[in-house]
């Protein structure tokens, strides 16, 4: 609610289980039921089959796959998420991809790295794209003019601790991106 308070249109709920920002399907639904219509309810899936993505997203009303690795998803909006680094070009030509959502490479994890990477790369993407990956409220604004994405995501840089979210640097970051 605080981030929805500061004025982001999205919220991102992790079904990731290795996650230290996951969540369960029942936790998302008690949270998402209270968020306004207008807001996005984003599911967050990694390697995951399209049948429990589509019984995550009707148990928590989503209206967003965000796709890491091997997950497919059916009957919903998806933004694929990828390294800047992966060949795009499957995903740019791909009509069932609404959004591609590009973070820093890492090997270890599948995002939430706290890392930034040259924006101006994003900007060349022909799909709607969604730039994550070290992004505050310091920085954002630099991010959205050198990439020009269709949105910005920020996940680790606006944590208390893994999983805790800090309500101010919430709160900053929204009004930065937004340019408020």
């Amino acid at each position: 609610m605080a981030a929805v308070e500061a004025g982001a249109s999205a919220i991102g709920f992790n079904f990731y289980r290795d996650s230290p920002r996951y969540i369960s399907h029942t936790r998302a639904a008690m949270i998402a039921e209270k968020l306004p219509a207008q807001v996005w309810k984003v599911g967050i899936f990694v390697n995951e089959t399209p049948e429990t993505i589509a019984r995550c997203a009707v148990d928590a009303g989503l209206d967003v796959a965000q796709l890491y690795g091997t997950s497919e998803a059916l009957g919903i909006r998806v933004w694929r998420a990828c390294r800047i680094t992966d060949a795009l070009n499957p995903y740019l030509t791909d009509d069932s991809i609404e959004a591609l959502l590009v973070d820093t490479p890492s090997e270890e994890l599948h995002g939430g790295t706290g890392k930034t990477f040259d924006w101006s790369r994003a900007r060349a993407i022909s799909k709607k794209t969604v730039i994550a990956g070290g992004l505050d409220a310091g920085n954002v604004r630099q991010a959205i003019e050198q990439a020009q994405p269709w949105g910005v995501d920020a996940c680790s840089s606006l944590e208390k601790s893994p999983g805790l979210k800090d309500h101010e640097k919430m709160n900053k970051f929204v009004k930065a991106a937004l340019g408020l």
